[in-house]
Order: structure tokens, then sequence, then C-alpha cells
């Protein structure tokens, strides 16, 4: 093992001799990110959370299977989270995927760049109470230190250690360096996965997956981008990304790689996300390939999260994510708030504070089964009634088996990413309650804008009317309801549906 200090360069990294960078600060001047920007970064974040999450039950199970399981969208109830596979994950429990990608991440936040030491320091915590770990990361991180650990695990198998266990945790890298510049990202992403996986290819992939995300984050078409980001790997590795990253490539045919590679998992998650417009027809596609069902997943997850924003990321799916990282005592839950949370801080920013609430207002039925109120209202309502949630709502509503959080932001100006998408979430959810037979609630911080824009566009969709026939309903129905958000009164005057 090599246990030679290392030298730090005027950049402020540090570089032990041949080998890869221990120390990459974050950019010292970053570019500002927008908040469309930064709901792009979240959904980045989220989407392989959810990626993992659902793919999981599926893990080395035969293609076709997510299909066959749910032949249609499960708007109701819980949703398609069903948890179970393999390693008896809880429903909407993310696996050794994002709680890697955590590790990494707060990491990354403690020391402000990538520290070799610390993140290796954070993965052995969490090795010690993962109920999963890769084979070969589990094998590196046997070892001590991280000096030659990665290096042990490729002989201990047989110079196979290109496999995608560094490109599933790349993400929450991706979202820290995506204000600085693509070089840099690129050597912090690299220089991660050298610390398990010796074998070039590995750090190259997650390079590319990071580089990926990071223009999506940034509104680029990050698949044109693919043919000059090939061109920055080395040879020989280069020939087989380029092949396997080509868009005439297909994941069916039965010659290709295991998607447990570096290679195969992140082609199948690029075809997934190129043949799929959507968030969630990229991720069920990937997860249909079957195999590593919940890295490929994880990975396209990543990749059209960034597209779609957060927004586009189904509130079914959001709503139940959770996970545990660590050991015993030490260990951190991490459920949608507090993944988003990790993503803010990731981009330098503050989480998202709780605010004072008002005098509870409602809850106050404004057609049959469907009921209004502001946060302080909705809590008083029994367990047994569906929660329709557009704010923060600091777990007041964990004993509800059946609820949505739904991304709206009340602010003018451009500061939602696809304000249509998240509408159009929290009607059919309240749709498919209501056809269920369930009381419904919904509600946000004060119980006026958001709600009314979301009664609105309900009413509008079930009754044929007009933004002004739905506003006049309202005022009558429900006292709190204001519509001085002009971008929302916008968005329903165009036919929003």
């Amino acid at each position: 093992m090599n246990d030679q200090k290392p030298t730090t360069d005027a950049t402020g990294m540090a570089e032990p001799a041949g080998g890869f960078p221990i120390r990459i600060p974050l950019p010292t001047a970053p570019a500002t990110l927008d908040a469309i920007a930064m709901q792009r970064l979240v959904g980045a974040f989220l989407g392989s959370a959810v990626g993992d999450a659902l793919g999981a039950p599926f893990e080395f199970g035969p293609a076709g299977a997510y299909s066959a399981r749910f032949p249609e969208p499960v708007v109701g109830g819980t949703g398609e989270l069903i948890g179970g596979g393999p390693f008896i994950w809880a429903a909407g429990e993310f696996t050794d995927d994002t709680q890697m990608a955590i590790a990494l991440g707060e990491s990354i936040v403690a020391c402000n760049g990538f520290d070799a030491d610390d993140v290796w320091a954070r993965f052995q915590a969490w090795r010690r109470g993962a109920k999963d770990c890769g084979s070969l990361t589990n094998r590196a991180l046997s070892n001590p230190s991280w000096p030659g650990a990665a290096e042990d695990a490729h002989r201990a198998f047989r110079g196979r250690s290109g496999a995608n266990g560094s490109l599933m945790r790349v993400t929450g890298l991706a979202c820290a360096y995506a204000a600085g510049d693509e070089a840099t990202l690129i050597d912090a992403a690299r220089a991660q996965s050298a610390l398990t996986h010796f074998d070039p290819a590995a750090g190259w992939g997650a390079a590319i997956a990071a580089a990926l995300i990071r223009r999506s984050i940034l509104g680029e078409d990050a698949l044109a981008a693919i043919p000059g980001l090939l061109g920055l790997i080395d040879e020989p590795d280069r020939g087989r990304f380029t092949e396997m990253l080509d868009p005439s490539w297909s994941p069916h045919d039965p010659s290709e790689v295991s998607n447990g590679s570096v290679w195969g998992c992140l082609a199948q998650a690029v075809w997934a996300v190129r043949a799929e417009t959507t968030f969630a027809g990229a991720v069920t596609a990937a997860i249909d390939l079957g195999g590593d069902t919940d890295t490929v997943a994880a990975v396209a997850g990543a990749l059209a999260g960034a597209r779609s924003s957060v927004q586009g990321i189904p509130s079914r799916w959001l709503t139940y994510l959770n996970g545990v990282v660590g050991a015993g005592a030490d260990n951190d839950h991490y459920d949608n708030a507090a993944l988003q949370d990790l993503a803010r801080r990731l981009a330098g920013r503050t989480p998202v504070p709780a605010t004072i609430t008002e005098s509870p207002a409602g809850p106050t039925q404004v057609a049959p089964g469907l009921h209004a109120a502001d946060l302080g209202g909705a809590a008083t309502v029994p367990a047994d009634w569906a929660i329709v949630s557009m704010c923060r709502t600091h777990g007041r509503f964990d004993g509800h088996a059946v609820r949505r959080e739904v991304h709206l932001i009340d602010q003018a100006g451009a500061a939602n990413a696809d304000p249509r998408s998240a509408v159009r979430d929290a009607v059919d959810s309240i749709d498919a309650f209501l056809a269920e037979g369930r009381t419904v609630v919904v509600h946000c911080h004060g119980g006026r804008s958001r709600t009314g824009l979301v009664l609105k566009a309900w009413a509008m969709r079930s009754n044929g009317w007009d933004e002004r026939e739905a506003h006049n309903w309202l005022e009558e129905k429900w006292s709190r309801y204001e519509d001085y958000q002009t971008s929302f009164v916008d968005l329903l005057s165009r036919n929003w549906s």
C-alpha cells in the first residue's frame, strides 16, 4: 500500500504519486443556479433514489417483471413502491445505491468538496450497517484504508472490476459540482470511483454519467453531448463506451454485456432515457430490462430527473421514499424532505425551514368527499383520509397511509420548472382517491394559492369549466382561497390538462 503523503497543487487539489486527486475543492466562484436549475438538480438526486427504490423489488429478476406486476400505473393508494425483493426492502426503501450516494454527498458537504479520507471513513461506517453491499465494493472496503484497496479487490476478482458500483453513487457529486466546470467534475467522479474500483472504465462511466446529469441541470440537451464526452475517454475504454452509447445500440441484443458492468448499466440507462420522454417511462423501461434493476433505474432516474425536474417525478413515488444510512445509534434517516434538503446543501443552499402556521382553517368540503384546508387544518383530519400536500409537512401526515407530497412553489416569476405536470399529478391523485371511495383533503401551507390552483384545476377537468368558472365556484366554497399568483391563473387559462 502507498503511504506517501500527498502534495497540493495551485488549484487546491492534492494528489498522491501516480494516483487520482484525493482532495478536489468545490468551485470557489460558481455560477448561480436559478430556481429552475435547482429543481432539475433536486430532480436528479431524488430521481436516482426513486429509481433505486422502485427497481429494488425486481433486482436479479427477469425482463418484463415490472410490467407484469403493474400493467397499468397505480395512481391511487400507495402506488407501486411495494418493497420486497431479494433483500426484503421496506416499501419505498432505497438500497445501497442511494445509501452510498448519500454518504458521498454528506462528505462533500462536510469537506467542501471531495476528500478521499473522509469519503472512505463514511463508506466504511455505512458498510458496517448495510443490508446489501456489492461484492467488489465490499472487498475493497474490507481494507483498513483506501490506498491499494481497489487494486486488492481487482486482484481478488481476477481483474474484473469494471462494475457499476461507483457509477450508481455519483449523482450527488454531479449536483455539488454542477455550477463549476465540467473538467473538475470529471476528475472528482473518477477519483471517487478509484477508491473501490480499480478498472479505469468504472471511473469513466461514473464521469460520463455525472457530466450528463450536470448538462441537464444546466438546461442543455445532455444526450447530444455524448459524442463530445466520449472523446475525453482514454483508449482502449473509449471504443466500448462509444459502441454502447450510440443511439443505434439496443439492450435487447442477447450478446450484450451484463448490466452489472459499468458499460451495460450506463448504456441501458441512457437507452431508457432516449426511448422515453417522461421520468416514469424512463425508469420503468430501465427496470423492465431485468437483472440489476435497482442500479440501472437509479442511473436512469438521475438522468431523467435532471431532465424533467423534481416536478416531473410522480408524487406517489417521492412521497414514500425512505431509508437509513449508518449503523446502530449513529444511523441517519432520510425521507423525501431530507433527500431534497441534502440536494440543496450539495448546491450550497440551506435546507427548507419550517415556517409558522396560522390558526387552522378547514377542512371544508368543496365537493362530495373533497375538502380544502391549510396545513394546520389538514393536520386535524382522521388518519383514514387521503392527503394531498403542496408544501412541506414536517411529518404531520406520517400516520396517514395514503398521502401525496406534490412539489409546487408559490412564488412570482419563473419559480416552477414544470407546474403543469405537478398540477396534473395532484388532480390525478384526487380523482384516484375519490374513485377508491376515500375522503380527500387538499392543502398547502396557508390554504390559499396552491390549494386554489389544484382545486380549480380539478374542477375544470371534472366539470368542463374554464378558469373563471372554477374561480367563482371556489370563491364560494373556500374562504381562504386567493388567486394572487398570476402564473397559476395563466397556467389554468391555457387548457392546462
